[in-house]
């Protein structure tokens, strides 16, 4: 007699548990993104979508293509070897007359001005006076202003019609496109940027590195003393966090300025001249001491936060099979640690490179940072995409730097708490 086969496991209503627990588990998902759904938007409106703006910004390039339509147009399939013929004139024309009565030409000459000196003036003056030209326009435009008898003018509107452009790039390194395509070295007395990266990464590292000498030992105390000791420098160090950015960087430049409290106190002392005073303002030790400061207690809390953990037991084993102090903290403390000198190190370093109020207002001109450049372009001369290329470079460094961390210590032997 045959056996019948074994009926699937159902639930209570006559599902298959199988298919039940598929159920349950979709259930759990969409449960699940539902609750990090809104992170997810905050995080895509917040975060994605400013830096994805930021790098289509540093490479758009729609302004001659917007404003000259007519003359890009007319320009197509020209060789460039000599000045256009009169269409080309015309089309110019009729796209100035066009833009100032839409008074719109600001970005226009402000494009073509970045790539060529006096492209500013040269639409300016000319769209004023449009409506009095007449054919024929070669003639006409050449008499409003020289810069259209030039050829090298026409090579830009020819080159600049392109939807996308590297020229922001370039000059984010001190480099620029000629006229021929090619690409060459601004002047040595136009070199700004790639001195700023420089100095931006190099005074970085400075403040990095004093932040971890003043901070180590300050660490050690915190989780060496007793608990309620402990919580009282614990204050004396969060303290920083409870004071306004500005109202810090301010007091330093009264403590530092060449009348303020430093320098009376040397010259009290004796230590110094009264008329030797030391200038730390406004330069690169300023920035150093007033960002050593500000960045100290990010320093200190994941070095305090990987100590804590370290059992003290660890030391007094090293003294007891005769290592002496200083050896064994170096061959078992200090290797110890070092999850908490990485992420204080990260964190620091990171913090630094973006940093822009502190170097502003103590930097002068040899303190401060390409982010104070970047916030120039931005408000000043409006050179957005120029100010987007510099972050964006500034963002893909960051993103080496952590990928050269993750390479060297491993971003998972990182302990911030």
């Amino acid at each position: 007699m045959s056996e019948s086969p074994a009926s699937p496991l159902t639930t209570a209503d006559g599902v298959p548990l199988k298919v039940s627990l598929r159920r349950a588990v979709r259930r759990s998902k969409v449960k699940a993104f539902l609750l990090v759904s809104p992170l997810l938007l905050f995080l895509g409106v917040a975060f994605v979508m400013p830096i994805v703006e930021m790098l289509w910004r540093s490479v758009e390039n729609a302004e001659v293509s917007t404003y000259l339509p007519r003359t890009v147009e007319a320009l197509e399939g020209w060789d460039g070897g000599s000045l256009p013929e009169e269409p080309a004139f015309a089309a110019l024309a009729e796209d100035l007359r066009t833009g100032q009565e839409a008074r719109n030409l600001g970005l226009l000459s402000s494009r073509l001005n970045y790539e060529k000196s006096g492209m500013r003036s040269a639409i300016s003056r000319t769209a004023r006076g449009v409506r009095n030209l007449e054919p024929p326009f070669r003639e006409s435009l050449v008499e409003a202003h020289r810069a259209w008898g030039e050829l090298d003018t026409w090579r830009l509107i020819q080159r600049e019609a392109r939807p996308y452009t590297i020229s922001y790039y370039l000059a984010a390194v001190d480099r620029r496109l000629s006229l021929d395509g090619e690409i060459v070295k601004v002047p040595d007395h136009l070199e700004v940027h790639v001195g700023l990266f420089w100095r931006t990464f190099w005074m970085s590292a400075v403040i990095t590195g004093l932040t971890l000498v003043l901070g180590y030992p300050i660490a050690f105390l915190l989780a060496s003393l007793p608990l309620r000791h402990s919580n009282l420098l614990m204050i004396l160090v969060l303290l920083p966090f409870w004071t306004s950015l500005l109202v810090r960087t301010t007091t330093w430049i009264a403590i530092l300025q060449s009348q303020g409290v430093l320098n009376d106190l040397m010259v009290t002392l004796g230590v110094i001249a009264d008329e030797a005073r030391w200038q730390m303002i406004h330069n690169k030790t300023g920035t150093i001491v007033a960002m050593t400061h500000i960045l100290l207690p990010f320093m200190i809390l994941p070095l305090y936060s990987v100590m804590k953990t370290i059992p003290p037991s660890y030391m007094r084993a090293a003294r007891s099979l005769g290592g002496k102090p200083f050896l064994s903290f170096r061959r078992v403390y200090f290797p110890l640690t070092v999850p908490g000198i990485a992420a204080g190190g990260i964190l620091v370093f990171i913090l630094s490179i973006g940093y822009y109020i502190t170097p502003a207002l103590v930097g002068g001109q040899s303190g401060r940072f390409i982010t104070n450049y970047i916030a120039y372009h931005m408000q000043t001369s409006l050179n957005w995409g120029l100010a987007a290329a510099i972050a964006s470079i500034l963002l893909f460094v960051v993103i080496v730097f952590y990928m050269v961390f993750n390479r060297l210590i491993g971003v998972d032997k990182v302990k911030l708490g």
